[in-house]
Formats: C-alpha cells, structure tokens, sequence
C-alpha cells in the first residue's frame, strides 16, 4: 500500500485549521525564492536534540505516534500514525545536516524522512539518503515541551492529517500552524550506541557511590556520607525542597544493595534517575519496594535497573500523574510493577498514568499490575519466564497499550501474557471501547490472552500466539471485546474459547476476526450470548463450534 502524494481539504464541519491561540509567532519564517522554491530559515528556538539517541513522536493530537507503515523497508513507503508500540518501525534518529536542520532516520529501514514536494496535503514517505532539503527538518518549540517538525524543502509543519485520530492516519504537511495536530512529544527511547542517557541533564540532587562509600549531596552540601545505598538515595531525596509544587529531580549514580524488608518513599513532585542496579535482598513483609509512593502525585522514574528478589519492584499507591520511563527487573521472586487505588477509597481510581518500557523477568507474581486506574499508557511491557500475567489490568479504564511480548508467562496457571480482570474496562454500567491494544504477543506460557470477570470494552488490534499451556485465548464472561482487529495468528496451545461462569451474565458483543487459527480449536460454550461473532478466520486443522 503506498499514499506517496496525497492531496485532501479538509470535509466540511471539521474544525478549521488557524493557529492555536491568538498572536501566535510562528517559529519559522519562509523566503520565496525563483519559481515557486520555498528555502525556510531554521527555527529560531530548537529543542534540545541528541544525535545518539532514538525518539518516538507521539501527536499531542490523537496520542498516537510516528510509524513507519506495515514495517515498510522500501523508497516511498508511507509514514502514518498509529498505537504507540516504541517498536524499531516507530523509533527515529536525528542526523545533523547543517544550519540547524536534521534528517531523520528510521530505526527499522534505515531510510530518511522525507517531504516530496511542496503541497499541501503530501504525505511523508521513507527515501534512502539523497542529500537534498527534501530530507532536512527544523525543529521548533511549541508550549508542554511538545515541537512541531518543519520541513526545509516546503517550510510546512508534519501535520496529523484532516485532525485523524484512527490507526493508519496519514502524516502530510500543511502551513504552520501551531495546532495540536502539529505538535509531537518527542519520547527518547535509548542511544544510538546502546545507552540510555541516564543521568543527563540537569538535577537538584545526587547520590555517587565512589569505592565502596555513598554521599548524598544537594548543590554543595553534603546531606549522607557511608556505605549504604538505600540511605544516600533517600536522603537526597529528602533534601529536595519541602512543600515545592513542581517537579525536583535526583540521580543516582552507582549500583549497590537494599533489602527486601525497605523502601525508597517518593514524595510528590519528585523525579528519580537510578544511572546503575538496585540488588534487593533477603526477606520482608508488606508493602515494600526499592522504588515506592503512596497518596502522592507528580512522580517520575526515568530509569531503574532492578535485581534480586523483592516483594514489589516498583509500588505506587494512590498515586496520581505517574510517569515510568526505561524499567529493567531481571528478579528471582515478587512482583514487577504495581500500581494501584488500594488504601484510600476504592470508587477514586488513580488517574494519568504513563509507561514507556518495561521489561521484566523472574517474577513469582505479575509483571505489571495495575488496580483502580483511569487513564493508562503503556508503551511496551516485555515479560519473559513471569509467574503470572505479563500485563494484568483490573478495574482499569482508559487504556492504550502498544506492546505486550511475553514469553512464558504463567507457565503451569491460568494467567496469561495478557488479562483483564474485575470489572476492567467497564464504565459505570456499560462497556464502551476504553481499552485499546496494538499488539499481543505470546510464545509458550499459561494463556495468551484471558479477560474475566465482567472486563471487556477491549479492542486488541493484532495478535501472536502459539504453544500456550492452557488457552490460546479464554474469554470468560466478558463484554464488548474484539480480538485482532487488524490481524492475528494462534498455532498450537490450547484451544480459543467464548466461556462463561454461572455468577455472572454470559459473555456477549465478543467478535473474532482477521485470524489464522492453526492446530487449536474455536469453541463457544456456553451459548446464549448476545452479538458473538467469528469473522475472516481462516481454519488450519481445526475445528470450529460456534452458537
């Protein structure tokens, strides 16, 4: 599928494109020169770029990101938006080109961003590298730290076309307008050399280990000289100003131990940045966690690489505006993530919750967990050899989760790469669309996919399953979910299945489409619910029992 040049007004009735608060100054100027040639100046305010690390835009319109369409690697492939995932078709790389311009280069192909012509309308395509401005961007600063993309060749904006909020939605160009369309946050994944940045930029206080002793500063004082990690990272977490309002930021530079049995508090407003390993050891009881908050609000953990065998590795309760960066836990025992409305009263959820990477491994319990959230964005969770689910959501509304990749997660149970339970997805007493996911992934395990306990309200746009233990995918009294919206394979592993429990109302509004179901069977059973349907499901040694 190819969308090279695409030209569209916008239909009748759609809000008009103008520019996004009165007196606006656009950050561009534009020279006429010879024959219809525009040769736009730089932007004369500039993010902050770093030539060796990687970035997802993600529109601040639709909170969709950047994709290179179908994992093209060929000239002339379209760029789109779609759910962010932070795979390699999603990742780019600036390349100074000179005079305050960068090209921008795919993670996945390796090709360059590129504007065709200068009309309206024109999609972004993928070239190889050709030297010409067609390739070279601007970057100019628009307000919540979000930029605008302005095209040297044309001196237009990369615009969200016609306002789209739908996967596939063309990425064109049109006049600078400073409309949210227009914005990106630029999310950094990682350096180009394999690092992660951690600890750049600036900060209120630090934590260094220097041969085997920590010291805990805030500008020139010192506020914990010794040997132990867990004290130098709280104390320079205390030291940050009392009663402040807005976001202070400590970093941690070294690895080192803590025990089970302790925590690190967050208060609000605090940014933490761990640039080495926590190893947790030995036993506790409770709720601790290397990494922990509780009735706070405005917390960020930019970076954390966790080891050892906690009882949590990050807990976060009646937490509000969270935001978890790059998570690495290869653990022996307890649970990953944990964030949930516990503690305080349960009819409140936890609201603005974003997860940008996680990968975690060796969990007795889940990977992540959340409970009593409304508002969720996850970027990739990897689980791998998990004791139950890779990614659990109960009681959750408002979700977008790009990737969920487990491999053998809950091996021997019933818990699944992915599930939704207690009543996750339902809003107030009915199940609109809340909960979308790009991607499921499952190799080996418990299940693939699993949703109970009156959850449903899910679209899961593409699936992967095979050689599951138990169900491929159970559904089980459940309402309102469609499976592989786009497209999906199941191989081996136990059968998919339409079930219900008689305590609840019988699974309903269950659709089963674009699938490739090979050596498992399809089964609904019991009958009697309503809107279940299978559709465009092509049977491989299989055998189907639908109502």
């Amino acid at each position: 599928m190819t969308f090279t040049t695409i030209h569209r007004r916008p239909p009748d009735g759609r809000p008009r494109r103008r520019a996004w608060r009165a007196g606006l100054v656009l950050a561009l100027t534009t020279v006429l020169v010879g024959a219809g040639t525009a040769v736009a100046l730089p932007p004369a305010a500039a993010a902050t770029i770093d030539t060796s690390a990687y970035y997802v835009f993600v529109s601040r319109h639709s909170g969709k990101a950047l994709d290179l369409y179908n994992f093209a690697t060929n000239d002339g492939a379209p760029i789109v938006q779609w759910a962010r995932s932070d795979g390699n078709q999603q990742q780019w790389q600036f390349v100074d080109a000179g005079s305050g311009y960068y090209k921008i280069r795919s993670r996945h192909s390796g090709k360059f961003l590129e504007m065709p012509n200068t009309s309206d309308g024109t999609q972004l395509i993928q070239n190889a590298d050709n030297g010409t401005t067609r390739q070279h961007f601007g970057v100019a600063d628009s307000d919540g730290g979000h930029v605008r993309l302005i095209s040297r060749h044309s001196g237009k904006a990369l615009d969200v076309w016609e306002w789209s909020t739908a996967d596939g939605g063309i990425i064109a160009q049109f006049q600078d307008l400073g409309g949210y369309n227009q914005q990106w946050q630029m999310v950094r994944i990682g350096s180009g050399g394999g690092g992660s940045g951690c600890g750049s930029g600036s900060f209120n206080a630090e934590a260094v280990l220097n041969g085997s002793t920590w010291t805990a500063r805030n500008g020139s004082s010192t506020v914990y000289t010794g040997g132990d990690m867990r004290s130098a990272m709280q104390a320079a977490v205390n030291s940050l100003s009392s009663g402040r309002t807005s976001k202070q930021r400590v970093v941690v530079r070294g690895s080192g131990s803590m025990g089970a049995g302790t925590r690190l508090s967050l208060p609000s407003y605090t940014i933490l940045d761990v640039c080495g390993t926590i190893n947790v050891t030995g036993s506790g009881s409770g709720d601790q966690a290397p990494v922990y908050a509780r009735g706070a609000t405005d917390i960020e953990v930019q970076h954390l690489n966790l080891t050892g065998s906690p009882l949590y590795g990050i807990f976060m309760r009646n937490v509000n505006n969270l935001t978890l960066g790059q998570i690495d836990m290869r653990l022996n025992s307890g649970l990953g993530v944990r964030i949930d409305n516990h503690g305080g009263d349960r009819a409140v959820k936890v609201r603005n919750i974003r997860i940008d990477n996680v990968y975690v491994q060796g969990t007795s319990s889940q990977g992540v967990e959340t409970y009593g959230v409304d508002g969720l964005t996850v970027g990739t969770v990897t689980a791998r050899s998990v004791g139950e689910s890779g990614l659990l959501l109960n009681d959750t509304v408002n979700a977008t989760v790009g990737t969920v990749d487990a491999d053998n997660a809950g091996a021997g149970t019933g818990y699944a790469a992915f599930r939704m339970a207690n009543r996750n997805g339902r809003v107030g007493s009915s199940y609109p669309t809340n909960i979308r996911v790009g991607n499921v992934i499952a190799r080996g395990g418990g299940r693939g996919i699993f949703c109970v306990s009156e959850s449903g309200g899910a679209v899961i746009d593409r699936v992967t399953i095979a050689n599951t233990g138990n169900n491929s995918i159970l559904i089980e009294n459940c309402y309102n979910v469609t499976i592989a919206g786009q497209s999906g394979t199941v191989t081996g592993g136990g059968e998919v299945r339409i079930a219900a429990r008689s305590e609840f109302p019988i699974s309903s509004g269950i659709t089963l489409q674009n699938l490739t179901v090979s050596n498992t069977n399809i089964t609904q059973n019991p009958c009697g619910g309503a809107n279940n349907v299978i559709r465009n499901v092509t049977r491989n040694n299989s055998t189907l029992n639908w109502c």
